[in-house]
């Protein structure tokens, strides 16, 4: 009778253990990780692209859901730091069980994650690396974004074509990923275009002083600075430029995409340029409709880049989990994989056999008057 009663227990232990396993398996929700930094100097890309990220999660829950589930938004603040971003992404994989993770809108800290999340066939989705190597690191590496690859020389072309631009003095921050990598982009395109690199300048994230970098550039003459780093260092660029008396201006990436370089620059940074993959500028009727909610909920303020392709990051996932119906690793991501002609808020946005984005066009912003500005809707051949 003893032994019937232990092996009765013992049943019962086991049942109870498959049943909570069950249930952290069919949970009634889904997890997305937001990888990025809420604080810190790279804190003005992490925070919008959260932001976005949140209000996709709300809008599909408050539609029911996908896969009869809730959409929960795991949030981590890395603050930049690639070591930590590393530790977030691990605990979000083996404590939280994330079914994907968007981010990081850096490339450099994209590819810290990119290695883990492949070893553990978890998609990743980045919602802002433009730079070079990134979804090569692993077939469950994504992005959303416009490709440096694809808007530099399209840039190039209009720069020479509407300015007349022949001469371009480049900068490059060359401890920073981001940088490093678009300046070689930028090396490439030019080749064979009918334009040419004049002086090519080093710097380092966190430098003051670019007096010397701006006199050697000076002697040059050139049509257009072209900086391939952020926004901090670009604004205190262009106040030694305008120190030394120099009248031209400089252009560069989403890396310079940000108030701040506004804020820094001053005076001194009008004119100025970069490109990006969003303009809330004469929208399609997917990005008015977008831009008009996301006023509503945050007290009139108006969504840019970051906060448009985060939502648009956790839109595909979502769509992807329906068309796959099921949340399983290998069919979830072949689901992200095919997404074809998705119209996001962002553009439209198609994935490559490479699991590259197609998107179009290039959206060209001008400072003007302490403003972004869309200056142009340059097209990708």
């Amino acid at each position: 009778m003893k032994k019937l009663i232990i092996i009765s227990l013992l049943l019962g232990l086991v049942m109870m253990t498959w049943a909570g396993y069950g249930l952290s398996k069919e949970s009634d929700t889904l997890k997305i990780g937001f990888l990025g930094a809420l604080t810190g100097d790279v804190a003005m890309y992490g925070q919008p692209t959260l932001a976005g990220m949140k209000m996709a999660a709300s809008e599909i829950n408050q539609a029911g859901g996908v896969l009869g589930k809730k959409i929960v938004i795991v949030e981590a603040d890395n603050r930049g730091d690639k070591q930590e971003a590393a530790t977030i992404v691990q605990r979000f994989i083996s404590r939280d069980k994330v079914i994907a993770i968007v981010g990081d809108p850096t490339t450099g800290i994209t590819k810290v994650a990119a290695p883990i999340c492949e070893r553990n066939k978890v998609i990743l989705l980045s919602a802002g690396a433009t730079g070079t190597g990134v979804v090569e690191l692993g077939k469950y590496i994504f992005r959303d974004t416009l490709l440096d690859t694809v808007a530099v020389p399209a840039l190039i072309d209009y720069f020479v074509s509407n300015a007349g631009f022949k001469k371009v003095a480049v900068i490059t921050s060359d401890n920073n990923d981001y940088s490093v990598g678009l300046t070689q982009v930028f090396k490439n395109a030019i080749k064979g275009k009918d334009c040419t690199i004049v002086s090519d300048e080093k710097v380092k994230d966190g430098d003051k002083d670019f007096s010397a970098q701006i006199t050697n550039i000076k002697a040059k003459n050139p049509d257009i600075i072209f900086f391939s780093g952020y926004y901090t260092e670009g604004s205190l660029i262009m106040k030694e430029a305008r120190k030394q008396g120099m009248k031209i201006n400089m252009f560069g990436g989403d890396g310079l995409y940000s108030p701040t370089l506004i804020s820094l620059g001053g005076q001194a940074i009008e004119g100025s340029m970069v490109y990006v993959g969003f303009s809330p500028e004469q929208p399609t009727p997917e990005t008015a409709k977008f831009i008009e909610k996301y006023k509503t909920a945050n007290k009139g303020v108006i969504p840019g880049l970051f906060e448009a392709q985060g939502y648009d990051a956790v839109r595909i996932l979502a769509e992807a989990l329906q068309r796959a119906k099921s949340s399983q690793p290998a069919k979830f991501r072949d689901a992200v994989a095919k997404t074809k002609d998705y119209k996001g808020v962002s553009g439209t946005i198609t994935f490559q056999a490479n699991q590259e984005p197609l998107k179009s066009p290039v959206y060209l912003l001008e400072i003007k008057n302490g403003q972004f500005a869309l200056k142009a809707k340059v097209p990708v051949k």
